[in-house]
């Protein structure tokens, strides 16, 4: 009997409707999809910063935080694959963002891989996701997928992925990582 894989995917952003959530949700319904046509079962888990952004932004320590939260760190620690869809701010990340991820374990990520996502106004932010996110997973010792996901608010329409280059690249990004999942858990993990 195959174990289900746990896909969890975080979506950075603290506002609803938003653009990074839309993104993080193309991603995860896609590579579920693709998972599941490949044989594989899938737990999939949405975490979303804003529904739980006041209780992270008031935790000096996980200690504070409630058992809600606690199980939401908890589901990403024992993540199978993350999706991890930002926005950007000020050339970087949310800061509320990196705090969730100051309560992860230091070691609870090694060989995890990670999806990387992230939405800006422009294509100025693009290279958010080389330059500010990649650092902070290679800090935790994950393994940040090659190809990850930008887009920018034109790519979108009432809060719908509409462009069809990103579909494009979502589905690229998909494809690729799908296939490290053929024989269980990531084969990634087994070769690092």
């Amino acid at each position: 009997m195959t174990t289900a894989l746990n896909v969890i995917a975080i979506a950075g952003s603290s506002y609803r409707p938003s653009r990074t959530l839309v993104l993080a949700e193309e991603l995860l319904a896609q590579l579920t999809r693709q998972l599941t046509a490949d044989g594989r079962k899938v737990n999939g888990q949405l975490i979303e910063l804003g529904s739980i952004a006041r209780d992270v932004g008031g935790a000096m320590s996980r200690s504070e935080l409630p058992p809600e939260v606690e199980a939401q760190l908890q589901a990403i620690e024992n993540a199978d694959l993350l999706i991890v869809a930002s926005p950007v701010y000020r050339g970087s990340y949310p800061g509320l963002l990196k705090h969730l991820f100051d309560l992860v374990e230091m070691n609870a990520l090694i060989d995890t891989p990670v999806l990387l996502a992230a939405t800006g106004g422009s294509e100025r932010h693009a290279l958010v996701i080389d330059h500010q996110l990649r650092p902070l997973f290679s800090f935790f010792q994950a393994l940040t997928l090659p190809i990850g996901v930008y887009a920018s608010e034109s790519d979108f329409s009432n809060y719908q992925v509409s462009n069809d280059l990103l579909k494009a690249r979502i589905q690229l990004a998909v494809e690729r990582a799908a296939p490290l999942f053929a024989n269980g858990i990531a084969t990634l993990k087994k070769i690092a």
